[in-house]
């Protein structure tokens, strides 16, 4: 199974493909699609550019992220990096 992502023109964002074709801001809310339906919600992603930035496909296997990029990924899915030292401090 597949995900589409993206970032989102308007703020740079990771968003998501929902199984509509809509953006959606958490990899829960992300459709999952099979082979050749996932090469077409890439294409409608594509296709609005408005909303979607290099959008691409990430191969998900028990709701995560897998395959070579998976770590990469995850760290999208969770958000910003930076900045969160100091919730601790």
């Amino acid at each position: 199974m597949k995900i589409v992502t993206a970032n989102r023109l308007s703020d740079g964002r990771v968003i998501y493909a929902n199984a509509s074709g809509y953006p959606v801001e958490t990899f829960d809310e992300a459709g999952l699609f099979a082979d050749e339906a996932a090469d077409l919600a890439l294409s409608r992603a594509a296709g609005d550019p408005a909303t979607f930035v290099n959008p691409y496909l990430v191969e998900v296997e028990a709701g995560r992220p897998s395959g070579r990029d998976r770590f990469k990924e995850q760290i999208r899915a969770r958000g910003p990096t930076v900045g969160h030292s100091l919730d601790h401090a």
